[in-house]
């Protein structure tokens, strides 16, 4: 067994469910300490964070990633034990083994290979690692941004080793996320009974208009880098459960994934504005999770697309499409940011897996990427 796939098989043996950490970073601290890395334990609360870096100077390369995974799911639906890695027919499964321990490893491996031939490399090597990646996302690497910012430490380009591939192995790297916008609503009515509809205002009624031209609405046409922007209902409820009563009130939760053609403002505004239209008695609380960010295509982008080309011999599509990450929380502080990972084709599914072969090729990525940037 190879020293990535090792790696990576103790790291998935640790249950660490967000946000846990089970001594993932323990692990990955002692690895980068015996290389001259300096480590910084920033814990707060149940989360598990870690700043570690090497050398002196700019650029500041980090790698970022999370050690906690997604919940497993019923566990009568895996073929093997999630958390006891099992290779079969070349397919390494476990839960995090593509969500992303085999990233994880990917990372410690190649930083020890790349240190062996340069030990006096250029600038800083750094690594921002968290357990609260998969869940709130509020004591993780939002916390430790906030840390390095007051004391004035910056992150120049950043890697985040999250599952972006999809047919072969660097065939799709992440230069930028769409942003997420969350509305929970409560749409008023007055409760009655249903043989007297006169005497009761029916919440589900009035917001079905509303819904309507929410779920129709054109926001944008998106732009070069990203797609437009789209409207989902993810949770919806009304009613007592009896089959003879009018409901008082309507729930609802929203979610825009929006592109930089759009700000929180400017949707919080458009949603507002269509449901007074439809003179609607409601509330409504907003969440922001996360503000798109993008890496225009430069330094950073270059030297992981020509990684992964000497590594695979393919060329990576560029993208931003798929759900938030912690780059989202980098990026505003004016760093460059890139996501190249394995593949994404079972990430938080029941028996999830990653070919044993492009943990290794990830690796030699990474590496490369070092090469580039700071050989």
């Amino acid at each position: 067994m190879s020293p990535t796939l090792e790696l990576t098989a103790d790291l998935l043996r640790r249950p660490s469910v967000s946000p846990e950490d089970h001594g993932c970073l323990d692990v990955i601290a002692a690895r980068l300490e015996r290389l001259g890395f300096t480590n910084e334990r920033l814990g707060f609360g149940p989360v598990a964070n870690l700043w570690s870096k090497r050398g002196t100077g700019h650029p500041v390369l980090c790698f970022a990633g999370h050690t906690d995974v997604v919940p497993t799911g019923p566990r009568e639906e895996w073929q093997t034990d999630p958390f006891e890695p099992v290779v079969r027919d070349g397919v390494l499964y476990g839960r995090g083994s593509a969500d992303m321990k085999s990233g994880l490893a990917a990372m410690v491996t190649a930083t020890e290979r790349f240190i062996a031939r340069h030990p006096g490399h250029a600038g800083t090597l750094a690594y921002l690692l968290t357990s609260d990646e998969e869940g709130p996302s509020v004591d993780g690497t939002r916390r430790v941004m906030e840390v390095l910012s007051a004391r004035g430490e910056k992150i120049d380009l950043c890697v985040v080793g999250e599952p972006t591939s999809h047919e072969r192995l660097g065939d799709t790297i992440k230069i930028g996320r769409r942003g997420s916008l969350s509305g929970r609503l409560t749409v008023h009515g007055v409760q009655g009974h249903i043989a007297y509809p006169h005497l009761a205002d029916n919440p589900v009624h009035r917001f079905a208009p509303a819904l309507a031209e929410l779920v129709s609405r054109h926001w944008d046409e998106g732009n070069e880098f990203f797609q437009p922007t789209s409207f989902q209902v993810s949770n919806f409820s009304a009613g007592t459960g009896a089959p003879n009563v009018i409901p008082g009130e309507l729930k609802a939760r929203f979610n825009l994934r929006f592109s930089t053609e759009q700000t929180v403002e400017s949707l919080q505004r458009a949603v507002i504005e269509l449901l007074d239209r439809h003179r609607l008695n409601y509330t409504l609380e907003w969440f922001v999770s996360g503000l798109p960010f993008l890496t225009q295509p430069g330094v950073l982008t270059e030297a992981v697309s020509g990684a992964v080309h000497d590594v695979t011999g393919i060329r990576p599509a560029f993208s931003t499409t798929g759900g938030t990450s912690d780059g989202r929380f980098i990026a505003p502080t004016g760093a460059q940011v890139v996501e190249v990972g394995v593949g994404n084709a079972t990430i938080h599914k029941v028996n999830e897996c990653v070919r044993v072969a492009d943990v290794e090729l990830l690796s030699r990525v990474y590496e490369r990427v070092m090469e580039r940037l700071l050989g």
